[in-house]
């Protein structure tokens, strides 16, 4: 019953949402999130998303990451890594597409707030991008505060926001919230379904989160 009205709320958020803007489309994005630990200190981190402006259509980005995580203790960890992404910035119009070749560090934050785990963590990019002959390069922060809370031991909910911020004359990139749930299948395989709301400094949009989450030990044991 718990798992039906946590699936429910969601759907009329998203709904809700769409009604207070109509101009918005519904977009989506699939997404594959991979941790894989190879000791007790290092996990390697993999994702693939390929995201849209509509539903089921209008391709707007893919984008792949790879990093390496080291642990420092239960609460502390830190990841470096690099990402490729590619993206269509027409969107009914005839505009070259973007590409980008971006390095990225984290530092991590974790904490037990009551039932809540909650997350802090905040990612520096040094992100170089090519849109036909134009060569930029460009520095960002982002800021996220992530919050999961049980239900079961194979169900949870989560929230999120995390706030963007350039290197640059107009410091303000982007402002994202999200809620979801998230059902453990096994010891690898979760899968996740979300909503997130993005606010830019003259947009904003709606976007739905459909996900799978792998996670594999490859550490070896005697």
């Amino acid at each position: 019953m718990q798992r039906k009205i946590i699936v429910l709320c969601l759907l009329f958020l998203v709904k809700n949402f769409q009604a207070q803007n109509s101009e918005n489309e519904l977009g989506t994005w699939y997404m594959y999130n991979g941790s894989h630990k190879v000791s007790k200190k290092y996990t390697l981190k993999t994702s693939a998303h390929i995201r849209f402006f509509e539903l089921a259509s209008e391709y707007q980005q893919e984008i792949y990451r790879l990093g390496i995580n080291y642990r420092f203790n239960k609460k502390l960890n830190v990841t470096g890594g690099m990402v490729y992404s590619i993206t269509d910035t027409s969107y009914k119009e005839d505009l070259p597409n973007l590409y980008e070749f971006r390095f990225y560090q984290d530092a991590n934050y974790k904490q037990k707030w009551a039932s809540f785990l909650a997350n802090h963590r905040i990612r520096l990019a040094q992100r170089f991008t090519a849109q036909n002959s134009k060569k930029e390069t460009r520095h960002r922060i982002r800021y996220g505060l992530f919050l999961n809370y049980p239900l079961s031991t194979s169900f949870k909910i989560y929230t999120f926001n995390e706030v963007f911020i350039k290197f640059a004359r107009k410091s303000f990139s982007q402002n994202r919230t999200g809620i979801g749930i998230i059902q453990k299948i096994n010891k690898q395989i979760n899968l996740r379904l979300g909503y997130m709301h993005t606010l830019f400094s003259n947009a904003s949009s709606h976007r739905l989160q459909l996900g799978i989450i792998l996670n594999t030990n490859h550490i070896k044991t005697n």
